[in-house]
């Protein structure tokens, strides 16, 4: 069967305009009152991250941090913290570092021009024009993961979204479809469109503004489109990680770099090579192992790869415990001071400043309780 004739580009937006003032999602905290740093918040909170999740983030990240200025001015840890949970951590890491640049360059004002708006970290594209549309309706395409969705279906575009040729077309459809006016609401129509009718698993076509002119659907390939992402072999990881624990019931933290996967947060040591439990804690501790069990491995999907978490609890036998500022009498290793910011001797029973990926919150509570 033939792809049907496609709407008019204002045909197309006004279609789109009329389903969403009747089923459009008009409520959301940060449409309340769309100033371009609270837009900009949850921008990046919701890209790999839907809706629902994300409502209780913002509201307490923005109820934290109201303005740039004050997001330049917090310490990293309590954005993470803020961020913990939320996954993908380079985002917040971003949204401060860019919050820092905006006070510095910009005078706490986020840029309205689209070309210094994507010079920020984590800003994109598609983001940038998220931010200025929905804030100030400016005429900027957007081209999200929703919005590829729902015009790879309407065009039939069969090849993956993101190959370049794909790409191409696929912007170039989502410039021409938006409208001159009324932007900010074809600008969360699209998305709303993508994020409840045009879903990735069972679409429903029935209700959708679209459906009679869509190319997908009238040649049986909704379920088909978009393409999936040529297939590659999944890398797979497995790391041993050390809970050492001290006299007192403290836990061993280590800060991860601030590149890489959970840049900037805490987590277990990890032993490298061949290095054994009781090797490490003698070199970099000064201590000997009192009892050491292994904990049931935690698993974790990253974008690019899987990870398998090895847990090995260990008690040291250090008499009446570490003392307050992390040493075991004289023997702690002067290469690993507690007072460095790398290093955490963590109470249990406290949270942990800037927080802990999710899968060593679980070993954490495992290996506590």
């Amino acid at each position: 069967m033939s792809k049907p004739a496609p709407l008019s580009d204002a045909a197309f937006a006004s279609r789109v305009l009329a389903w969403f003032r009747v089923h459009g999602r008009r409520d959301l905290p940060w449409q309340r009152e769309p100033t371009p740093y609270r837009v900009w918040v949850s921008e990046i909170m919701l890209q790999q991250t839907q809706v629902p999740t994300v409502i209780p983030y913002f509201e307490r990240f923005v109820a934290r941090f109201p303005s740039v200025g004050t997001l330049a001015a917090a310490d990293l840890d309590e954005v993470l913290a803020l961020w913990s949970g939320l996954g993908y951590y380079a985002r917040a890491r971003n949204l401060h570092r860019a919050a820092q640049i905006v006070v510095a360059r910009h005078g706490g004002e986020l840029p309205v021009d689209h070309a210094a708006l994507v010079e920020l970290p984590g800003i994109g594209r598609s983001t940038g024009a998220a931010i200025l549309a929905l804030s100030s309706g400016a005429r900027l395409a957007i081209l999200d993961g929703n919005v590829k969705r729902v015009l790879a279906r309407y065009h039939a575009i069969e090849e993956w979204p993101g190959a370049p040729r794909a790409q191409s077309a696929l912007w170039e459809h989502a410039e021409g479809h938006t409208p001159a006016t009324d932007v900010a609401a074809y600008t969360q129509a699209m998305m709303d469109l993508g994020a409840t009718l045009c879903t990735r698993a069972k679409p429903r076509c029935a209700e959708c503004p679209l459906e009679g002119d869509c190319a997908a659907r009238a040649r049986g390939l909704e379920e088909k489109l978009p393409a999936a992402r040529p297939k590659r072999a999944r890398p797979a990881r497995a790391v041993t990680v050390l809970v050492v624990r001290d006299g007192t019931g403290r836990v061993l933290l280590e800060r991860r770099p601030e590149h890489g996967i959970w840049g900037g947060l805490y987590s277990f040591p990890e032993l490298a090579g061949h290095e054994g439990a009781a090797e490490w804690c003698r070199k970099r501790l000064g201590a000997e192992i009192e009892t050491h069990s292994v904990l049931p491995p935690v698993a974790h999907a990253f974008t690019h790869f899987d990870l398998r978490l090895e847990p090995v609890a260990i008690d040291l036998a250090c008499g009446s415990g570490f003392s307050r500022d992390g040493r075991c009498g004289s023997g702690f290793s002067r290469d690993l001071p507690s007072s460095d910011g790398r290093w955490l001797w963590h109470d249990t029973a406290k949270s942990v400043p800037g927080g802990v990926p999710a899968p060593i919150a679980k070993i954490l509570q495992r290996s506590t309780v």
